[in-house]
């Protein structure tokens, strides 16, 4: 059987609902560091792939949710005050963040692995772990 990341079997613990695609890309282009709305929606825009990317008062919405469940929160770092606009929240990944789109990510890979399994995804289609992930093969 073919698995592209080695992802852990799920404990009763680590299982958990699915997050909302907004939800998911938003800590995915938190995943490399603090953004602020408009970088987010920029990075989701780039990676959209004919999925219609969000309006933004649906992207600030889910921000806002995110906060609130403590998986995203404002940045204490600003950019240099000539390159930037005082108006701008910046925001970044909070360590429960990061181990939400973590699992989250496990679980996607799991559910991709087993549509290469059914031969619905060519493996050769699939992108190669980086060099030196710890979680590759």
């Amino acid at each position: 059987s073919v698995n592209i990341f080695s992802v852990k079997s799920a404990t009763m613990d680590d299982r958990h609902e699915p997050l909302p695609h907004l939800s998911f890309q938003i800590l995915l282009a938190l995943a490399d560091g603090d953004r602020h709305g408009y970088g987010i929606l920029k990075e989701i825009e780039e990676r959209a792939g004919g999925w219609v990317p969000p309006s933004t008062g649906a992207l600030y919405l889910a921000l806002q949710r995110l906060e609130q469940r403590g998986w995203v929160e404002e940045s204490p770092r600003r950019p240099d005050p000539a390159e930037d606009d005082a108006r701008r929240r910046y925001y970044r990944l909070t360590p429960e963040g990061r181990r939400v789109a973590e699992r989250e990510s496990e679980r996607l890979a799991a559910l991709v692995s087993a549509a290469v399994e059914k031969r619905l995804v060519p493996a050769a289609a699939l992108p190669h772990p980086p060099a030196g992930d710890d979680r590759g093969p």
